[in-house]
C-alpha cells in the first residue's frame, strides 16, 4: 500500500524538519522545501529516508509565484497531496513599529501571509477534486500577544494567517478538507538567531506558566495529531501550544 504524501514547507530546520522526520516516522511519504539551506535539508531528507519515507528536497522562496508554481510541478509528478504542512515564514530583528521599513513589511508579508495563502491555495486545487485533505498552518502566539517592541509585524502577519485558516476552512469544509492553524509559543529553534536574539526563548520562559520553552517535537506532535484520524471532527481551528501563555 502506497504512503500519502505530505508537503512540508521551511523544512530545513526548526519545527518544520520535526514535523517531517514524525510524519516519515508516521508513515508519509514528503516533499520537502528549503529556501537556502540545501545542507539542512538534505539532512532531514536522510532521516527521514532512514524511517521508510520517500522524500523529495525542493528549493523553494515562497515569495515568487514562478517558484511556487515549480514546487506544485514536483508534488504532482510524485503523488496525490495528502497534507500540507504550511510552516515557511521568516522574522526580523526587534524593533519598534515607528522604526519598520516598507522593505522589512514587504519581506514579512509576501513570505509569512501571501506565499503562504499560495502555497495553500495550491493545495486546494489539488486535494479539492479527490474530496479529502488536510492543511496545517504553523501561526503564532504572537497573533494575539502583539510582541510590542520586538516584532510587531510579524505578530501581524500571523494573525492574518489564524483570520485565513478560519476563513478557507469554511470554504472547503462541504468538499471533505479540514483546515487548521498551530499556533507554537517559545520554542527553541534556530529563528531566534535569525532574529538577531538567540537567547530569546530561554530568556523569557520565566513569562511561560509552564516556566520552560517548548521543543520543535512537541508542536510537531500537535501538528500531526491534528492530521490524524484522531482529529477528524476538527477544522477551523489554532491550537496554541504555549505551555499556558
Amino acid at each position: 500500500m502506497s504512503r500519502p504524501l505530505c508537503l512540508i514547507t521551511g523544512a530545513s530546520t526548526g519545527i518544520g524538519a520535526a514535523c517531517a522526520r514524525l510524519a516519515a516516522a508516521q508513515g508519509f511519504d514528503l516533499v520537502l522545501t528549503y529556501a537556502s539551506s540545501r545542507t539542512g535539508a538534505e539532512a532531514v531528507a536522510a532521516d527521514c529516508t532512514s524511517a521508510g519515507a520517500a522524500v523529495t528536497p525542493v528549493q523553494c522562496d515562497v515569495t515568487d509565484p514562478d517558484q511556487i508554481d515549480a514546487l506544485y510541478t514536483t508534488v504532482d509528478a510524485t503523488g496525490p497531496l495528502a497534507a500540507l504542512i504550511n510552516n515557511a515564514g521568516v522574522v526580523d530583528d526587534a524593533i519598534r513599529v515607528s522604526d519598520l521599513t516598507h522593505a522589512r513589511l514587504r519581506r514579512m508579508f509576501d513570505t509569512n501571509v501571501i506565499g503562504a495563502i499560495l502555497v495553500a491555495a495550491a493545495a486546494v486545487r489539488r486535494m479539492e477534486p479527490r474530496g479529502t485533505g488536510t492543511i496545517i498552518n504553523v501561526t503564532s502566539a504572537a497573533a494575539r500577544l502583539g510582541s510590542a517592541n520586538q516584532y510587531v509585524d510579524y505578530a501581524a502577519s500571523k494573525a492574518a494567517m489564524d483570520i485565513f485558516t478560519k476563513g478557507l476552512s469554511d470554504e472547503v469544509a462541504p468538499k471533505g478538507l479540514r483546515v487548521m492553524g498551530v499556533a507554537p509559543g517559545l520554542i527553541d529553534t534556530p529563528i531566534h538567531a535569525k532574529g538577531g536574539d538567540p537567547d530569546r526563548a530561554a530568556r523569557l520562559s520565566s513569562m511561560v506558566p509552564m516556566q520552560r520553552t517548548g521543543s520543535a517535537d512537541e508542536i510537531a506532535k500537535a501538528v500531526l495529531w491534528l492530521m490524524s484520524d484522531g482529529a477528524s471532527y476538527i477544522t477551523g481551528s489554532t491550537l496554541d501550544v504555549t505551555g499556558g501563555r
